[in-house]
């Protein structure tokens, strides 16, 4: 999986814990973001990663509020470092 991958599936596990299986079928709604089995976490990206990341962070902020950017923020801290500067959605900077 790669670490775009697992960004992903470590802020919609991170959503889960807050708001239970809706996490799942928000991200859902992303566009471009394929939630392949929820069990395993394992989700495909089309397209733009950063983009793909940044409406999946807009998506749970726009239903929950500032506090579901800044657990998404959280939950990527650990992952972004791999990552150049150029690859870090905004939404997580």
């Amino acid at each position: 999986m790669s670490t775009i991958d697992q960004i992903v599936v470590k802020i919609i596990k991170e959503q889960e814990l807050i708001i239970g299986p809706l996490a799942w079928s928000q991200a859902a709604k992303v566009h471009g973001l394929h939630i392949i089995d929820q069990k395993s976490g394992a989700v495909s990206i089309d397209g733009n990663a950063p983009t793909v990341i940044n409406s999946l962070v807009s998506q749970y902020e726009h239903l929950f509020g500032r506090a579901s950017k800044e657990v998404c923020k959280d939950a990527a801290a650990s992952l972004l470092v791999s990552l150049s500067s150029s690859e870090v959605p905004s939404s997580l900077r």
